[in-house]
């Protein structure tokens, strides 16, 4: 009778309800589990054995107080989460892609749109309403980005789906636009859409925090072929018309020692010309860079090139002296 009533049991319910108390970090007796899903302890192995073929490491101990747990496998398997729980991490997910940290900002969209697709109404409005009454200190003072935006944009990329859109263009006039999305780019803290624009007939990148009003088609595309490399290729092409870069070249008065510990993160080489100084040849940057990294060193220094940034490094000084001399 017992087994009969076990075979009637939602048997796919029942997995879900074992693998979410398993995912608790302890280990569980196999009668405790029986208890608590009200059936026999074979049951309970049988079902270990289907979690086990479905890719989770459910690891057995044997012995009094021995018991299953869920252990670290090769792949990441689903997780099930309470309400709190998927809450905490979606504002995680959303703190992460907004603020642009280096290494995950890109994973992070990806994982955000993946749970609020699944997200029930209920949690997305408690994630929606945290999300508007905080503000967290970044040192960042430039337009900002809504997280919905990217996990639009991201189920549209990973869809394929068109997108139609507005947007403010660098000069501040208004267009509407209907493109074909194809990655999401984070550079810096700016994201950018790299999309097929299907009334200008060619591919373009755009700002995301001047999009608005993201309006999904529910019309499916065939993948194009992007002129780049890939998506990263493309975005920094665009941006160095954008803005363009320079290499620079200079003498250094300061020891090569002396100076290589306070060139940071910026891509340099450095070759010695003397015991007391050495020459810096930069890897292209913006001028306002490579005139800050400059400054920055604390030695006096000598460009000889670009002659754009002995100009811009003469304009520096004289706002410098002027606003000295005010003072």
């Amino acid at each position: 009778m017992t087994a009969m009533m076990e075979n009637m049991t939602d048997t796919p319910a029942r997995l879900l309800n074992l693998l979410s108390l398993l995912q608790t970090p302890r280990e569980w007796p196999g009668s405790e589990l029986a208890t608590r899903l009200e059936v026999s302890v074979r049951t309970i192995r049988r079902d270990v054995d289907r979690l086990r073929d479905l890719g989770y490491p459910v690891q057995a101990t044997m012995g009094a107080v021995g018991g299953y747990r869920l252990v670290a496998g090769k792949a990441m398997p689903p997780l099930l989460l309470d309400d709190d729980e998927a809450v905490a991490i979606a504002v995680g997910l959303r703190t992460a892609a907004v603020h642009a940290v280096t290494g995950i900002d890109e994973a992070s969209v990806r994982a955000l749109a993946k749970l609020e697709q699944v997200l029930p109404s209920r949690l997305r409005h408690r994630v929606g309403v945290l999300g508007r009454a905080t503000v967290p200190m970044t040192g960042w003072d430039g337009p900002t980005v809504d997280p919905e935006h990217l996990t639009t944009l991201a189920a549209a990329v990973g869809n394929r789906e068109r997108l139609r859109f507005g947007y403010r263009r660098r000069g501040g006039t208004d267009s509407e636009r209907l493109v074909e999305p194809h990655k999401l780019v984070s550079a810096g803290r700016r994201w950018y859409l790299v999309a097929y624009d299907a009334d200008r007939a060619d591919w373009r990148m755009f700002r995301v925090d001047r999009m608005s009003a993201l309006r999904p088609t529910g019309q499916r595309t065939a993948p194009r072929t992007l002129p780049a490399a890939d998506a990263t290729a493309y975005v920094t092409a665009k941006l160095s018309e954008l803005s363009p870069v320079y290499q620079a070249v200079a003498t250094l008065h300061a020891p090569l020692e002396q100076v290589a510990g306070r060139i940071g993160d910026s891509p340099a080489d450095l070759v010695p010309i003397d015991a007391d100084s050495c020459r810096l040849i930069s890897h292209t940057e913006p001028l306002e860079w490579l005139a800050w990294r400059l400054l920055m060193l604390g030695c006096e220094f000598e460009v000889h090139s670009p002659p754009e940034l002995v100009t811009y490094l003469r304009e520096i000084a004289g706002r410098a002296a002027r606003a000295a001399g005010a003072a």
